[in-house]
């Protein structure tokens, strides 16, 4: 039997000169948008499950979830879609089911 030859492999080239490195950018702490972060007043409808008090839209969307949660008011086999009880009934228009995704739009039709 004929022994194979081993060949050894030559290494790959280097490029001949490397690249300048720039310089880093400093990371800068990322702002809140003002337009979420400005207090909206929730009408009565809203207000009885978030509140009354003025408070800002992604808080507001906050406690709408834990509402949700608390009360175990998501579906258990689609999970995108919320199951209304009598406070949500009226926020969803007397809907009895609503997609999450549709859950910031009924809120701002509920806010001043």
């Amino acid at each position: 039997m004929a022994a194979k030859k081993k060949v050894a492999k030559k290494p790959a080239k280097k490029a001949a000169k490397k690249a300048a490195k720039k310089p880093a950018k400093k990371k800068t702490a990322r702002k809140p948008n003002a337009a979420f972060m400005k207090p909206v007043t929730p009408n009565e409808t809203l207000a009885a499950i978030v509140g009354a008090n003025p408070l800002p839209r992604t808080e507001l969307t906050k406690k709408l979830w834990a509402y949700i949660k608390k009360n175990g008011l998501q579906d258990k086999k689609n999970r995108r879609m919320i199951n209304a009880d009598d406070k949500m009934k009226k926020l969803f228009g007397g809907k009895a089911q609503a997609s999450m995704f549709d859950l910031t739009k009924f809120a701002s039709k509920n806010v001043k």
